[in-house]
C-alpha cells in the first residue's frame, strides 16, 4: 500500500467529481461494497460474536472496509459501520437477530437522549479509529467516505423498535408532532457530532443515508427530511467541516428535485427509479450518484450491461459518480460486479 500522505496533485477522482469535474470514465463505488457477497468478508464476520461488536472492532472493521478495495478498482472506500449505531450512543439498546435484522429496546426519553447528543462522536470513537486505520492503509488516489443514517430513517427504527413498513413511525409523526420534532432535533445534533468526529479521523467525504424517505407527503418530507438534512450540513460547516457531503433521499421520487435545490450538499445520490431527466436537472448545480438496480446487478446478463451503458449515456456528460440505487445484495455474483467495473472503467479487472 502507498503512503497516506496526499499532495494537491493526487486529488482522488471521486472527490474531483464531487467538486464538479466530469470524467470520460466516472468514478465508481458501490453501497455495501464491503459485505456478505465477498467470501473474505464472511470469513472475518464469522470471528465476531455479533454484528454490533463487529462494527465496534476497528481492526476487523478496517479489514472488511479494505477488502473490496483490494479486489476491485473502486475509487472510494466507505467505512464499515451501521446506521443504527447512534441510537446506542443515545442510550437505546440495539442488537441484531439472525434472519430478522435489527431490534431495539424501549426508546429513552427525548430529554435524556438530548443530554447525550453532543457526545455522540466520543461515544462512537471506535468508528473513528476504524477510519484512521483505513486511511493509513488506503491508496492516496482512493477516497474514504464516512456516513450516518439520516434522522428520519434512524427515528423510524427507534420508534418502531426494529424494521417494518414504517407506517407506525409515520403515524407517530402525525399524532405526536412535538415529540417527533424533538427526536429529530436530537438526531440532527448527534449526527453533526458523529460526522465531525469521522472527518477528524480521516473521512474525506460523508454521506447521509435517508434510506426510508419514500411514502412521505410533501409537508412531512420537508419537515422530516429536507430541513433536518439542511441543519446537519449547516451544523457541520459551522464546526469547520469542509469535506463534500452527499445526501441520499432514497425513495423520494418527485420530491428529490426540491431536496437538491434546498439542501446545500455537494452530491445527491439517486435511487433506482430516478429518471434521466431528473438526474440531468440536478447536474446543472450538483454532482449526482447512482442508480443501477441492485437486483439487476444480481441478475446479470445483457440487460445489466445495457443498463450500465444507458446510465453512462444519460448522465456522464455532467458530474457523475457511478453507483447502485441501494446496497449490493448478499447473493450477488462477484463476476457481475467485475463486469460492471470493466464497463464503467474501460479496463479489465485484474484477478
Amino acid at each position: 500500500m502507498t503512503s497516506p500522505s496526499q499532495t494537491p496533485h493526487q486529488i482522488p477522482k471521486f472527490l474531483a467529481a464531487l467538486s464538479g469535474e466530469t470524467h470520460a470514465h466516472p468514478p465508481i463505488w458501490f453501497m455495501r461494497q464491503a459485505g456478505r457477497y465477498l467470501p473474505e468478508y464472511r470469513a472475518v464476520r464469522a470471528t465476531a460474536p455479533d454484528f454490533i461488536s463487529f462494527c465496534f472492532d476497528p481492526e476487523k472493521a478496517a479489514e472488511v472496509t479494505l477488502q473490496p478495495m483490494r479486489r476491485f478498482p473502486f475509487d472510494a472506500a466507505i467505512v464499515f459501520a451501521d446506521i443504527l449505531l447512534i441510537p446506542g450512543a443515545l442510550g437505546q439498546k440495539v442488537w441484531f437477530e439472525a434472519g430478522e435484522g435489527p431490534k431495539l429496546g424501549d426508546m429513552p426519553s427525548v430529554e435524556s437522549m438530548a443530554e447525550k447528543a453532543g457526545e455522540a462522536g466520543k461515544a462512537l470513537s471506535l468508528v473513528g479509529e476504524t477510519l484512521t486505520r483505513v486511511r493509513s492503509a488506503l491508496d492516496p488516489a482512493k477516497a474514504l467516505i464516512g456516513f450516518a443514517g439520516a434522522p428520519w430513517t434512524v427515528a423510524t427504527y427507534m420508534i418502531e423498535k426494529g424494521s417494518s413498513d414504517r407506517s407506525g413511525a409515520r403515524t407517530f409523526a402525525y399524532q405526536n408532532p412535538e415529540t417527533t420534532d424533538a427526536l429529530i432535533q436530537v438526531l440532527v445534533d448527534s449526527t453533526i457530532d458523529y460526522l465531525a468526529m469521522q472527518v477528524d479521523a480521516g473521512a474525506q467525504a460523508v454521506k447521509l443515508f435517508e434510506s426510508w424517505a419514500e411514502g412521505l407527503s410533501e409537508p412531512l418530507f420537508d419537515r422530516l427530511v429536507t430541513k433536518p438534512h439542511k441543519k446537519i450540513v449547516e451544523g457541520l460547516r459551522a464546526r469547520g467541516v469542509t469535506v463534500p457531503i452527499i445526501g441520499f433521499p432514497r425513495g423520494a421520487g418527485a420530491l428529490v428535485e426540491g431536496y437538491a435545490a434546498e439542501v446545500p450538499v455537494q452530491g445527491v445520490a439517486l435511487d433506482t427509479q430516478a429518471s434521466a431527466k431528473l438526474g440531468q436537472m440536478i447536474q446543472k448545480s450538483k454532482t449526482i450518484q447512482g442508480a443501477l438496480d441492485p437486483l439487476l446487478l444480481r441478475a446479470g446478463g445483457d440487460a445489466l450491461l445495457k443498463r450500465v451503458d444507458e446510465l453512462l449515456e444519460q448522465w456522464n456528460q455532467g458530474p457523475y459518480i457511478f453507483n447502485l440505487g441501494h446496497g449490493i445484495l448478499p447473493d450477488t455474483p462477484i463476476a457481475h460486479v467485475e463486469a460492471v467495473l470493466e464497463r464503467v472503467t474501460g479496463q479489465k479487472v485484474v484477478k
